[in-house]
């Protein structure tokens, strides 16, 4: 064992201790009432564990996530609670969760989505400006070396990374142009190439 982890086992023993001791001085002579309050205290325990445990698929359930059609042409995505869409884009490998938005002019990354995919922020030239609901930014001009969604395949895609907060990166006419047919049917976006 490391040395970190006999301390860390040292403090948490402590600590036990101190909580333990605790609890026998304050429920002196009311054993059954400490052990209920132990035994709640244990279940509310095991259920943030299990919460943390089960988010993924809690997530899934409460955001519902994009389909593709049998045939591959046709991505169906539906509207979320918020009543915005959203995709999950492979970019350069990596899933990327997108907005879509169709007053954004161009795909739009935020710094750390672009650090996730391969580019360095730090490194890039913000000449570029836009004007933004929250004011105006910079952007850098990047080429990403590939963009899927589903079996939709671009490669040397011309996009931006944003110098300014962005709470998620945005998917804008730049890409979605690519399609043949955008429509908002059934509670939908249905993107077809």
């Amino acid at each position: 064992m490391s040395t970190d982890t006999i301390m860390q086992i040292a403090y948490l023993s402590l600590l036990m201790a101190a909580i333990g001791g605790y609890a026998v001085v304050r429920y002196r002579g009311r054993l059954g009432t400490m052990l209920q309050h132990a035994a709640l205290w244990a279940l509310i325990f095991v259920g943030v564990l299990a919460g943390v445990g089960l988010w993924g698929d809690i997530r899934t359930t409460v955001m519902p996530m994009q389909s593709v059609s049998q045939t591959g042409e046709t991505i169906r995505v539906p509207r979320a609670n918020d009543g915005h869409y959203y995709l999950t884009v492979d970019i350069n490998g990596e899933p990327i969760w997108l907005m879509v938005d169709t007053g954004a002019t161009d795909l739009v990354l935020t710094r750390r989505d672009a650090e996730k995919v391969g580019i360095d922020p730090d490194a890039l030239q913000f000449l570029g400006r836009a004007s933004t609901a929250n004011g105006e930014v910079g952007l850098a001009p990047v080429t990403l070396d590939s963009v899927d969604l589903g079996p939709v395949h671009d490669s040397r895609f011309r996009a931006f990374v944003s110098e300014g907060a962005m709470p998620m990166s945005l998917m804008g006419m730049s890409y979605l142009q690519n399609f043949s047919r955008i429509e908002i049917a059934d509670g939908a976006l249905v993107l077809t190439r």
